[in-house]
């Protein structure tokens, strides 16, 4: 069986996880991209290095188009499936595989996931939130926000943004404006959403389904950078959420149609125990967190998730098996200060004492030059622990974090 793997740049995601999870299940693969060179160079070492072809990804037209030639040209009974795990492929996936008649998400699903405003519309339809909010169209002139009665502080952001990237906190209408035209003129491009700021607690909840039934994996709770900005600094992992969360959290993602897959879904809970979704990203979640949500579970979750695109059945039990983990975890980041070329860093590193399993991954490359962004951009690196006790795995982080050292030379 061939996989057809919708991408844009090379991930960790794809590189550490689903490849190798494709070879251990017996698939061909061909990467569609439009990074071609970059995909090559990220897998020119590998033993399982996948076929890379060049096609305009976001356009699900030329992706429907590229594939019946390669299987008319390859062998056109031969079964096959198509996977991303892009953010910004899931509904170009989505609709080729409904055209070839494949497993594969609810194209409508995808699209109300990626699009924050279609999201809080339907939401609010359905009678389950009503998150006050106002869109912004790409040339509109952030000045007609001063008659929206918006409830402030509000955050405004790219309607299909990704990464933290030009999300911000503001207080008042003047610095709206002031940020929104800020936003357009990076992005002269994007829509924007602008919307009430939901306070609390952040939490992610990590499901995966096979079309039947949708299992809970878990989650996280994450630590945010101080205000404005939504830098992710530090997840740690969650067994379990409080039952009447998860259920708010799984009755929303019902209404949104979000079944088939992995789900990362991004939610904050209020003090009075309701759980308010941020976003919903229908994919696995990234920066390593996938990997090390592998390890803590003990599943073959890159497997799991490509044999539900492949029509299989999940264990009946999984939710079970992976609430039972006894595992905790810690995952943090090593974030960029300035603007600056990356003089001295650490190069990967992975460590098992006292019963933590810690691995470190550089993200950016020594003698490389970078703006300081305020976003997940500016991440040098990513440390993950594993063990028995929250307490070992915060020590183990802690412990590299001294020994260690990130240098920016202006």
């Amino acid at each position: 069986m061939r996989l057809y793997l919708l991408a844009l740049n090379p991930t960790d995601s794809v590189t550490e996880g689903f490849l190798p999870a494709a070879a251990r299940l017996g698939l061909a693969v061909t990467v569609l991209t439009d990074h071609v060179e970059a995909h090559q160079r990220a897998y020119a070492e590998l033993e399982f290095a996948p076929e890379v072809v060049e096609c305009e990804v976001q356009d699900f037209r030329e992706v429907v188009g590229l594939i019946s030639r390669l299987r008319a040209s390859g062998g056109a009974d031969a079964p096959f499936a198509v996977f991303s795990n892009s953010d910004h492929l899931q509904t170009q996936t989505a609709l080729a595989a409904e055209y070839f008649g494949l497993p594969g998400k609810d194209w409508k699903a995808a699209l109300r996931a990626k699009n924050k405003g279609q999201l809080r519309r339907h939401l609010t339809a359905a009678g389950l939130d009503a998150v006050r909010s106002v869109e912004l169209a790409p040339d509109q002139d952030p000045s007609v926000l001063a008659a929206s009665d918006l409830p402030f502080p509000v955050v405004v952001k790219p309607r299909e943004g990704v990464a933290s990237e030009d999300v911000t906190l503001v207080a008042d209408i003047e610095e709206l404006v002031r940020r929104a035209k800020e936003i357009q003129a990076r992005r002269p491009g994007a829509a924007l959403v602008v919307e009430e700021f939901l306070d609390g607690q952040l939490c992610t909840l990590e499901t995966l389904g096979d079309g039947r039934r949708r299992h809970v994996l878990g989650g996280f709770r994450t630590r945010l950078s101080p205000p404005p900005d939504f830098i992710e600094e530090v997840l740690e992992f969650v067994p379990a959420h409080p039952p009447a969360v998860v259920g708010q959290v799984l009755a929303q993602l019902d209404a949104l149609g979000v079944g088939l897959g992995a789900c990362h879904t991004e939610f904050v809970v209020q003090p009075d125990g309701r759980a308010r979704i941020i976003e919903v990203n229908y994919r696995a979640i990234g920066d390593q967190c996938d990997l090390m949500l592998a390890e803590i579970l003990g599943i073959p979750l890159f497997e799991h998730i490509l044999a539900a695109h492949l029509g299989r059945e999940l264990p009946p039990d999984l939710a079970e098996r992976c609430a039972a983990s006894g595992l905790r975890a810690r995952n943090e980041v090593v974030c960029a200060d300035r603007a600056g070329t990356l003089t001295a860093a650490p190069g990967p590193y992975d460590e098992d004492r006292d019963g933590v399993r810690l691995a470190y991954r550089p993200l950016r490359p020594v003698g490389e030059r970078h703006d300081h962004y305020r976003t997940n951009r500016d991440y040098l690196g990513v440390i993950w622990a594993i063990g028995p006790e929250q307490a070992a795995v915060d020590a183990a982080v802690a412990r590299f974090v001294a020994a260690n050292r990130w240098e920016i030379t202006p």
